[in-house]
């Protein structure tokens, strides 16, 4: 099931047996962690634990062993269907040899989890790698993670502000066994503390709001798949509650981090933007700074104790740089149908404001929200009165008064025919204190008749026959910098030019 290189681990000696009988029905040696090591065979993959005695956990004996795994395959068959299939025992036979059987068969030696292979290329870890992350399969990122969290019940006992100053403060005495710079983690033990300390009311309101869950616990790009053609999240975290009961924005930050800092953070803005486009939780974003250094400081002394010092050492400066605040703003990007508007949004979100770039919000996705419906959903008529656009456009601005307010940069992508709409946003722009900046793309009508009625899997409606009632009755562009919107490129460098 695993993929990867083997580390510079061993299977402790009483397993030594067990490992040679596994290794033998898989064909090959172990993938190997500090903690598990998984036999990939041809059909079946089979994963055991280590007969290991950590800080943080105790896997020394069977029965430990045999309930960590059960309570692996619980955590995660529900996620991942059909990749997780059952806990096997090994029983010494009469005649001394090693087998699967009940345990009734013999005397049980190991227990192990039974998985189904996955080819290496399917990682997502892999994937990333090789430049495999397409806007497609990042929405389809984005969307693995939200159901995931939406199919977990909120957890409200225990004070999450506590808890994550206590988690804060075991990895950095974890920081500094691994041998990371004094300096540097002594500076991010007084940053982290800060910004936890600051956000104390708003982590307990989180909770009270049901966005502490029993999460993943490890979402990382080497924890998700492509499995029956979409990606699964697997190998939830099982040997520590508290580490799993956490504010789903910590859980979602570990993967953000993970792009961000293998330098695809545009990806990464991607998979927020599908996340809170699906769900709305703009709330998350007041924490996303600790979040993620917190992810990143995590990563950093577990690469370190592996004896990866450089990508240690610049885990842990971006551990620190996440918790410096960045400049907030506005853009506003406006435009007829077909006119680029979201392609411009997306490219310019990763470039501004805090990690992993501004929030966008688009009014297309806001209304199928509204309507219950996903993003590339078709809406019938109905969606599309001037009720629900009023509440699209109320919804739009209360959440980029949310997400300033959090800290981070906006790019508001609606067409913004409407002046009462302009009028909102820059106002809002000068009750937040941000620099705003409003961009009118334009294009001729025979460019913008031929994107419209070229679009696939968009979360726009507009047929050409809207865009030429809109062309008829458009008023006259307002006073924004006007972008050409021709090409994609041109509109980008325009837009650039006028964000400096």
């Amino acid at each position: 099931m695993a993929a990867g290189a083997a580390l510079p681990v061993s299977i402790p000696p009483a397993q030594a047996e067990v490992a040679a009988f596994l290794a033998a029905r898989a064909g090959r040696a172990p993938i190997e962690t500090h903690i598990s090591a998984v036999f990939v065979g041809a059909d079946t993959v089979w994963k055991m634990k280590k007969a290991v005695r950590l800080p943080y956990l105790d896997f020394s004996t069977l029965a430990a062993r045999a309930h960590f795994l059960g309570r692996e395959f619980d955590l995660n068959r529900a996620a991942a269907p059909g990749l997780y299939r059952d806990v096997a025992a090994i029983v010494r036979a009469g005649d001394g040899t090693l087998d699967f059987a009940p345990p009734a068969a013999g005397e049980t030696v190991e227990r192990v989890l039974r998985m189904a292979p996955v080819p290496a290329g399917d990682f997502l870890d892999q994937i990333a790698a090789a430049g495999g992350l397409s806007p497609a399969l990042l929405d389809a990122l984005g969307d693995a993670v939200f159901a995931d969290h939406a199919r977990r019940p909120p957890w409200r006992e225990g004070d999450p502000a506590a808890a994550l100053g206590s988690v804060a403060a075991g990895n950095a005495v974890s920081a500094r066994a691994a041998g990371l710079a004094e300096p540097l983690v002594a500076a991010w033990e007084v940053g982290i503390a800060a910004a936890i300390t600051a956000r104390e009311g708003w982590l307990r309101a989180r909770q009270t709001g049901g966005f502490v869950r029993r999460c993943h616990g490890d979402l990382h790009l080497g924890n998700l798949c492509l499995f029956g053609g979409r990606p699964v999240p697997f190998d939830a975290l099982e040997f520590d509650e508290s580490l799993a009961r956490i504010d789903v924005g910590y859980d979602l930050a570990f993967l953000l981090m993970d792009l961000d800092t293998r330098g695809l953070r545009a990806a990464a803005n991607r998979v927020l933007h599908r996340y809170l486009a699906r769900g709305g939780d703009l709330g998350l974003l007041a924490g996303l700074a600790p979040f993620l250094s917190l992810r990143a400081l995590i990563r950093a002394h577990i690469r370190a104790s592996l004896g990866a010092a450089a990508e240690a050492a610049g885990l842990a400066q971006a551990a620190l740089a996440y918790l410096e605040p960045a400049a907030a703003r506005l853009v506003a990007v406006g435009g007829l149908m077909g006119t680029g508007k979201s392609t411009l949004a997306r490219a310019l979100a990763p470039e501004l404001g805090a990690a992993p770039g501004a929030v966008v919000l688009r009014s297309d996705e806001i209304r199928k929200r509204l309507c219950g419906a996903l993003p590339e959903e078709h809406l019938p008529p109905a969606a599309y009165r001037a009720e629900m656009g009023a509440r699209v456009n109320a919804t739009l601005v209360a959440s980029a008064r949310e997400a300033l307010a959090a800290g981070q940069a906006v790019v508001l992508d609606a067409t913004f025919l409407d002046p009462a709409l302009r009028e909102a946003a820059e106002r809002l722009a000068r009750e937040a204190g941000v620099p705003f900046t409003g961009l009118w793309l334009s294009a001729p009508a025979a460019v913008l008749e031929a994107r419209v009625a070229a679009r696939t899997g968009d979360a726009s409606d507009a047929d050409v026959g809207v865009l030429r009632r809109a062309l008829a009755s458009a008023p006259a562009a307002p006073p924004w910098m006007e972008v050409p919107a021709s090409t994609a490129d041109a509109a980008l460098a325009a837009a650039r030019r006028a964000l400096l």
